[in-house]
């Protein structure tokens, strides 16, 4: 807030508040974008095209490169800006917020950003910590608060967070501002569990996480905290856990840049080849200098090479139009329009949050058919991070919960209770006793504060360190608190002494059944392990409850011990842990509680469904061992009858050992399913020394579980699979800030918008309300657009090699002159106008598949895993099947019309521009058509383009070639399109060769469907039979997915 000046402080240039999750800057867009833009293939190559057609004399104008090339770069430039300004947009929410500083003596509200390092900021209950801050005081006397940092860590329980007393006392705006400090720390680290800094009053006072209130954070159970800003914006904790932001590029677009340096290397072919037949041809004098085509002076006297390469260049421009520049901007509308969908359908609408799914980069559209693992965090994203009581065991008696009662099984609710009665009081009571849940009832106006006048407790709110105590806490009694031996993940088990009414001392103890079972000498033990065991199946959280009596004799020697222990400046861990195992002996078992984590609605179906799919589901939490474990249980992500394997609590090179053991029981037992569970400690080490092992032990796994796990943990466990040799499609989804990291590294990042802020959600591509909704955005959504763009690609290709190729067989009847076949309009036009339209629509509305098949039988997904519609054998065939319609368009109008060149009854005669015509109207007509019979979904849109693509290409012709249009220097196409359409074998022609270039590929559909249908192509043969007359399906139709 105010720095000294004597020499304590050195200043230092920080970082301001400010949180950027953006790409582009008003400065940076332009140059950054062009450089993104042109490092893809066909892009760079049309600016080289470009500028050869400026440099040098070539058969095209440069307008025919440049134009298209130009409406692509803004296109695609407009579409990116306008998605890096919602993200502009979303970082201004968090950075414009309000806040509260202590300047000049008073509370001064500005805005985050502003927030420098030394501000002292005031936070308020159950608002979020808008920078890392030391805790300086709060409205308690020992300057303690209580915080969640679920958005941070994933955890959910409640930690306890206490200022120096020094500062503790500060409590007034007045003596904040009068405070002089020098606070030393570290430089900005991502860990969240590690801080080492002192603060210099009047003494040198250390400083710990316990201090430390992290950016993301919320207050909660205190009116309000004052702390001092020490690390802000980008150096925050939270924002060195994010990954730096990157541009994500999907597998479609990977092939297509593999197939453009393709079709690069067969222009390259063409042009080399025209350029050598061409000095070849002219080795012949009548042809080399023919009499109606004299050289001039300049041309005998320069040099071979120059015109060789000058020849060479004109011929690249000639065939450059093979290299489809427009399939881009297509690709581009398709992904942005397409993206829309995602945010109208109704079935990813969650009407309770009234949130629609959010489409934050629509890049990735197609990628999400494309998933093989799925990477998810757990509170928050599975769960509802809501517990309820359900079961509970006392004596070796099951008790369910029967409206709002206790009841044993097989007793009614009214059934008295016998010798029952003390055993469940003293169950009730260790389950109240024992916990470290925080009561906070807002004070009232009535003189009884939170309580009534007929003494019932007003509503009060609970804060845990263990979701578990909040469910299991109803009230409080008149014990009074002596000692509380606090959970540890080496114990699994926590503990309370306390006083009885009467004076008596008793232990209270809970926690797993591994931890109380064996320390227990009494009770009812084997008749509880049997109901925890059951409680487990019904994926149920279980806790074992024992309680110990103690004399006055035994407790002085406890208190003696405690005291000892938790003074002690050495080995101060060691020694509390011994004394704790000395205390929690000799138990006596009460029971056991079984509390459901309630689950979302449909994730066990959810899960089950990406696993049909031959997806595979990893869990990465930063919760217990035990809570992540029972979590992936009950959601299905672990089944009962998997051999679970544990890589947990390892700090030594015994890993290897254990990973080792791991593999050969999966090699050993290969037809039993594994699941793995490893911890951050024993992950930190596998990566380390034994890379290759883990990642083989993990691939040979149904399931795995990743618990304790830090946010920069998360993101290195989906690197190293997204970096494997066999490089899957990897899918990370989450809610929470600590999920950021892992949500940027994966190929797509999906947000959940729940209740851990949006931090999730502004980072991802994609957000839903509900973890449910992945299985539609995969398998409908996902499917879709993986079909559609990628028919789109091939499309295009095709369209490209049908339009190319007759100008390369052209030369060999125009001696290599670089005569064009077409007209340049018709060059410039095909791509843009005559063949856009329809592939466009397909790629917007095909629906190959009804989406309820796709949603009912996951199986489906895996007929485009890997990305098969776009792999070489698709691609080789697209290719010889625009090969062989191009040289049936040149040959068979060649055939037809070559050796007749009178077209009229009066003699005129047939010219090379009616020849070019003829085989591009053959080529428009085709190549739509070729479109038609790929479509599966007729909507009247695509009627309307499919034809009318076909109908305005002869309309523009016929105004084209009719007029005389005064702003173009020649006119060759003058009356050439109404003499073509005047002839009637000319019509002959365009219907000869249009079917016999379609016939072939019918036949091959028709074979390939009948003798080696795919499953999708099954589902469309079935779904014919479940299409009613209204175009639903009938009711049974689940039922007969189901049966085939």
């Amino acid at each position: 807030n105010r720095f000294p000046q004597h020499g304590h402080y050195v200043p230092q240039k920080f970082a301001d508040n400010r949180i950027i999750s953006s790409k582009y800057t008003v400065w940076n867009f332009v140059p950054k974008n062009l450089f993104e833009q042109f490092r893809r293939v066909a892009n760079f190559y049309f600016l080289i095209i470009f500028l050869v057609q400026l440099m040098i004399d070539t058969p095209t104008s440069p307008i025919t490169s440049g134009l298209p090339l130009f409406f692509v770069i803004t296109v695609t430039a407009i579409k990116q800006g306008y998605e890096d300004w919602l993200r502009h947009k979303a970082d201004n929410e968090v950075n414009g917020a309000p806040v509260y500083v202590v300047r000049s003596g008073g509370l001064v509200k500005t805005r985050s950003k502003n927030i420098r390092v030394g501000d002292i900021v005031r936070v308020a209950k159950d608002e979020t910590f808008p920078v890392d801050l030391v805790l300086l005081s709060s409205d308690r006397v020992d300057g303690s608060c209580h915080v969640t940092t679920a958005s941070l860590d994933g955890e959910t329980n409640l930690k306890t967070h206490v200022a120096v007393p020094e500062t503790a006392v500060l409590q007034s705006v007045a003596n904040l501002d009068k405070l002089v400090a020098v606070i030393e720390c570290q430089q900005p680290e991502a860990d969240l569990y590690s801080f080492k800094m002192r603060i210099c009053l009047f003494l040198f006072r250390p400083l710990g996480p316990e201090s430390l209130l992290l950016r993301g954070a919320r207050l909660k159970n205190t009116k309000e905290i004052f702390g001092v800003a020490v690390y802000t914006g980008m150096e925050t904790k939270m924002a060195l856990n994010y990954k730096s932001k990157s541009q994500k590029r999907s597998a479609v677009e990977k092939s297509m840049n593999s197939f453009l340096i393709i079709y690069l290397m067969i222009l390259l072919f063409e042009a080399i080849l025209s350029t050598i037949l061409k000095y070849a041809w002219q080795a012949e004098e009548k042809w080399d200098e023919p009499w109606y085509n004299e050289k001039t002076e300049h041309e005998r006297n320069s040099s071979k090479i120059l015109r060789f390469i000058s020849d060479f260049l004109a011929f690249l421009v000639l065939y450059n139009f093979i290299i489809p520049i427009s399939l881009y901007v297509t690709v581009e509308m398709q992904k942005f329009l397409g993206s829309f969908f995602i945010g109208w359908d109704l079935d990813l609408y969650h009407e309770e949050t009234n949130q629609r799914a959010q489409v934050n980069t629509s890049d990735l559209n197609e990628e999400l058919g494309q998933v093989e693992y799925v990477f998810t965090d757990k509170t928050g994203t599975l769960t509802e991070n809501e517990m309820q009581f359900r079961e509970c065991s006392i004596n070796g008696i099951k008790y369910q919960e029967v409206n709002g009662k206790l009841t044993p099984e097989g007793f009614s609710e009214d059934s008295p209770d016998g010798n029952r009665h003390n055993l469940e009081e003293l169950f009730l009571k260790a389950v109240c006793l024992c916990h470290t849940v925080q009561v906070n009832a807002d004070q009232t106006d009535s003189a009884d504060g939170p309580w009534h006048a007929n003494g019932i407790i007003s509503p009060l709110e609970y804060y845990a360190s263990s979701p578990d105590e909040k469910a299991l806490v109803e009230a409080a009694s008149r014990y009074k608190l002596l000692h509380v031996l606090e959970f540890d993940p080496n114990r699994r088990r926590m503990s309370v002494i306390v006083e009885s009414p009467s004076g008596e001392k008793l232990l209270f103890t809970k926690g797993a059944e591994s931890s109380i079972l064996p320390r227990s000498k009494s009770g009812e033990i084997d008749k509880t392990r049997i109901h925890v065991d059951e409680f487990a199946l019904k994926g149920l959280r279980t806790l074992c409850i024992a309680y110990r009596r103690f004399t006055p004799e035994e407790y002085q020697e406890i208190g003696k011990r405690l005291h000892e222990a938790r003074t002690a400046l050495q080995q101060r861990e060691e020694r509390l842990a011994d004394v704790f195992n000395f205390i929690e002996r000799d138990l006596e078992l009460l029971g056991a509680t079984g509390v459901e984590d309630k689950l979302q609605e449909k994730v066990q179906e959810t899960i089950e469904a990406l696993r049909l799919a031959g997806i595979k589901v990893w869990v990465l939490t930063g919760d217990k061992h035990e809570t992540a474990v029972s979590v992936s249980l009950s959601c299905g992500h672990f089944h009962r009858t998997m051999n679970i394997l544990e890589l947990v609590q390892h700090k030594s090179d015994s890993t290897c050992r254990y990973l080792t053991d791991d593999f050969s029981l999966i090699f050993f037992y290969h037809v039993i399913q594994h699941g793995l569970v490893v911890d951050g400690t024993s992950l930190s080490l596998a990566l380390r020394e034994h890379e290759k092992l883990f990642m083989e032990v993990c691939k040979n796994c149904s399931a795995v579980l990743c618990c304790r796990m830090a946010p920069l943990q998360k993101a290195k466990v989906v690197r190293l699979l997204k970096t494997s040799p066999e490089k899957p499609i990897t899918l990370a989804i989450g809610d929470g800030a600590n999920d950021v990291s892992m949500i940027q590294e994966a190929h797509v990042g999906i947000g959940i918008m729940g209740k851990e802020g949006r931090q999730a959600v502004r980072n991802s591509d994609y957000a839903i309300a509900r973890f449910k909704f992945l299985s539609k955005l995969l398998f409908v959504h996902g499917h879709f657009y993986y079909i559609r763009i990628a028919t789109l690609v091939q499309y295009f290709f095709y369209k490209n090699v049908c339009f190319i190729t007759p100008q390369f067989l052209y030369q060999f009847f125009c001696l290599f002159s670089q005569q064009t076949l077409y007209d340049s309009v018709y060059l410039t036009l095909y791509n843009i106008c005559f063949t856009s339209l329809p592939v466009l629509i397909y790629s917007l509305f095909e629906q190959h598949v009804h989406p309820h098949v796709l949603q009912s039988k996951p199986v489906l997904y895996r007929d485009i895993s890997k990305n098969a519609h776009l792999g070489f054998k698709p691609f080789l065939y697209w290719t010889i099947l625009g090969f062989f319609h191009a040289f049936v368009f040149f040959y068979g109008s060649y055939l037809l019309m070559g050796e007749d060149t009178s077209l009229l009854g009066n003699g005129q005669m047939f010219g090379n521009w009616t020849f070019g015509t003829l085989v591009f109207t053959v080529m428009v007509i085709t190549v739509t058509m070729k479109m038609a019979l790929e479509t599966h979904f007729w909507t009247w849109i695509n009627h309307f383009v499919t034809w009318g693509s076909i109908v305005f290409y002869f309309i523009f012709s016929l105004f084209y070639g009719g007029i005389i249009w005064p702003f173009l220097h020649t006119q060759d196409m003058y009356f050439v399109f109404v003499q073509l359409l005047s002839s009637g074998s000319a019509w002959f022609a365009i219907i000869l060769i249009v079917v016999a270039c379609l016939f072939i590929d019918v036949v091959k559909k028709v074979l390939y469907r009948h003798l080696q249908p795919t499953s999708t192509e099954k589902a469309q043969v079935m779904l014919c039979f479940c299409i009613q007359p209204d175009n639903s399906l009938r009711n049974d139709f689940s039922e007969i997915c189901l049966v085939n």
